[in-house]
């Protein structure tokens, strides 16, 4: 049965890279279209959508009554995209992934707010609906800054010429984004199948599942879309879509699922490791983006060093 598992895994990361490449070719004529930076794009249209598994397997937990598995989807998923999903991007891209701007800047604190704030309103063990309001607040006050930096916020990159042809292929690439991205979506939920029967076969404990395969399951189509984005010199593209899917899960999908129903969680210990992890991940992190403005191949090895600490931990030390 482990091999059919196996085999399933390989298929849907198979789907992934063909979904991948359509979704970026697509997003960058859609930023010359609508004049706006790459950055802002993939953060509304591939963060979002990549951040549905996040809401799926949190309204699932909480039905199931086990809002561990999606408080520590959350947690997991965030550390993997401030570690890993940024360091295999910056080994694929040339000359590291610029952080240039003041949107990215910007972006890059209010991003160590949201992954941190959930651990801080976590901290009596309860994720009431008062704290869903205050998650989801911050994510409104978020958006509602990107929308005022309106000189950060727009791009020049055609003449209205070229943009009139560009309106032409406008609604194929929406059509072709949303196919991709729910094909990520789709597979994704996929990797989770295959891994959480994976898991279930060496008797994990539902907690760590959470923490390391779901959490790596749902963060599977930024970091696919990283790589890609990299490879295709998207350097802007990468922040905007990571930043987005650690913002969007931690305040909008953590918001909504405490309001719908809070989540208690009795024994915080097991996301303890996490937790500090979690902490270290987003402080190495915003320290590298502020640094010379760029992420260097150099920084990238120090992420993943975190990430595969991170892994070794949460594996054995009990």
């Amino acid at each position: 049965m482990i091999f059919y598992y196996i085999a399933f895994f390989i298929a849907c990361v198979a789907a992934i890279y063909v979904a991948g490449e359509l979704v970026v070719d697509s997003l960058k004529r859609i930023a010359k279209f609508l004049g706006w930076t790459e950055f802002v794009v993939a953060f509304f249209v591939m963060a979002l959508a990549g951040s549905l598994p996040n809401l799926f397997m949190g309204l699932v937990s909480v039905l199931n009554h086990v809002p561990e598995l999606s408080f520590g989807d959350v947690v997991g998923g965030n550390v993997i995209d401030l570690t890993l999903t940024i360091a295999l991007a910056v080994f694929f891209a040339k000359g590291g992934i610029p952080s240039k701007g003041r949107v990215i800047q910007a972006s890059s604190l209010f991003t160590v707010g949201a992954a941190v704030l959930p651990l801080l309103l976590f901290m009596d063990g309860t994720l009431s609906r008062g704290d869903g309001i205050v998650l989801i607040g911050y994510f409104i006050a978020y958006v509602l800054w990107l929308f005022s930096e309106k000189e950060h916020f727009k791009k020049v990159y055609t003449s209205d010429g070229h943009k009139r042809k560009l309106f032409k292929k406008y609604r194929s690439d929406l059509l072709k984004v949303l196919a991709g991205a729910g094909v990520l979506i789709g597979v994704s939920q996929g990797i989770i199948y295959s891994a959480q029967n994976f898991a279930a076969e060496f008797n994990v404990p539902l907690a760590l599942v959470g923490i390391l395969v779901v959490g790596l399951g749902t963060s599977f189509p930024e970091l696919y879309f990283s790589i890609i984005s990299a490879r295709n010199g998207e350097t802007r593209m990468i922040l905007g879509d990571l930043l987005g899917s650690i913002i969007i899960p931690s305040t909008l999908v953590l918001g909504i699922v405490a309001i719908l129903s809070p989540i208690t969680i009795i024994g915080l210990t097991m996301f303890a490791l996490a937790r500090y992890f979690l902490v270290v991940a987003a402080l190495f992190f915003f320290i590298f983006v502020r640094t010379d403005k760029r992420v260097t191949k150099k920084e990238g090895a120090i992420l993943l060093l975190i990430y595969i600490v991170f892994l070794i931990s949460e594996i054995f030390v009990k």
